[in-house]
């Protein structure tokens, strides 16, 4: 699928590290529940330290930063999941509130699929809450199947639901 027209995705440079952390910061604090608990506002915030551990794609049109996400090649990465062997994994996509509804998501979303089928993987896996319902309906059109044996809470009022999405 191809995004809007002038959208970019590609990885995040060391200067916008910065930004890229802002944006995935407001995105997570514009939704419901319990996610920025226990310190994670800082863990999203650092996108030097994810695009150093993993691979963190940036959705640009001309210089403006719209959306982020964070690509993780397989198991070994530090950011992995619950990852089993031959999956990669999909976390904190996140999208600026005023650009949600036009692609940008979606479009993410595609180049994490697109990367992983390219690298080989078996399939693509990820955790999303229960109140981010918007971002559930991205996934099931996606491809993306729930797996709740594989639902997870890393932090007591965070629980994390599975989606995969086999890729062979």
């Amino acid at each position: 699928m191809s995004g809007p027209p002038g959208l970019e995705v590609r990885p995040v440079r060391p200067e916008e590290h910065e930004a890229a952390g802002a944006l995935v910061i407001a995105a997570y604090e514009a939704l419901p529940g319990a996610h920025l608990s226990g310190g994670y506002a800082a863990v999203l915030a650092d996108v030097a330290r994810r695009a150093h551990e993993a691979v963190v794609l940036v959705a640009v049109d001309g210089g403006d930063l719209l959306g982020c996400a964070t690509y993780v090649p397989d198991r070994s990465s530090p950011w992995a999941e619950l990852l089993d062997e031959g999956e990669a994994g999909l976390r904190m996509l996140a999208v600026r509130p005023s650009a949600q509804g036009r692609g940008v998501g979606r479009t993410l979303l595609d180049a994490c699929v697109d990367r992983a089928r390219a690298e080989g993987r078996r399939a693509l896996m990820l955790h999303t809450t229960p109140w981010m319902t918007v971002a559930h309906r991205l996934y099931e059109h996606a491809g993306f199947t729930r797996l709740p044996e594989r639902d997870w809470t890393p932090e007591p009022d965070v629980p994390l639901l599975a989606y995969r999405l086999a890729l062979r």
